[in-house]
């Protein structure tokens, strides 16, 4: 037997497609799908290539600045690290004045990923089929809606 909020007074009836979170969900998974044939051939995965980005715009940051960036928390970012060590693409090494906090930066093969990585950008734009400038303009929305939240 189906059971409706709508006995509930003033209820109104919910339906999926007119829900916001669900339209940034799907669209988030296409997204990533978008993406993974892009990042196959440098043997990574959505999260380690945001992990690269980040690394290449500022190299040898704390695991715990790059989780914070990431907005992603540690019990994430550690095996995801591991992976990229694993591959040679980045090493982690322990603070001397302070061994509680390891640090990450690329190795010189991770740094060179970068210039294979650099056509992903426009080609997503291009999947996307919008401009760059309506691109923009919804990242500007999305940023500011994700910091309300």
């Amino acid at each position: 037997m189906k059971t409706s909020s709508n006995n509930l007074p003033g209820a109104a009836e919910v339906q999926l497609g007119d829900e916001v979170g669900f339209s940034l969900y799907a669209t988030s998974l296409a997204m990533t799908k978008a993406y993974k044939p892009l990042l196959q051939p440098l043997g990574l995965t959505y999260p380690q290539y945001i992990a690269m980005l980040s690394l290449w715009e500022s190299d040898e940051v704390t695991v715990k600045a790059l989780s914070t960036r990431l907005s992603l928390d540690p019990a994430t970012i550690t095996p995801l690290l591991k992976r990229l060590e694993s591959q040679g693409l980045v090493s982690r090494t322990r603070g001397i004045t302070d061994e509680r906090l390891v640090f990450v930066s690329l190795t010189t093969k991770g740094d060179l990923l970068r210039r294979q990585a650099a056509l992903i950008p426009a080609a997503i734009t291009e999947a996307t089929g919008q401009s760059n400038q309506v691109l923009l303009r919804l990242k500007r929305d999305l940023d500011q809606l994700r910091s309300r939240l």
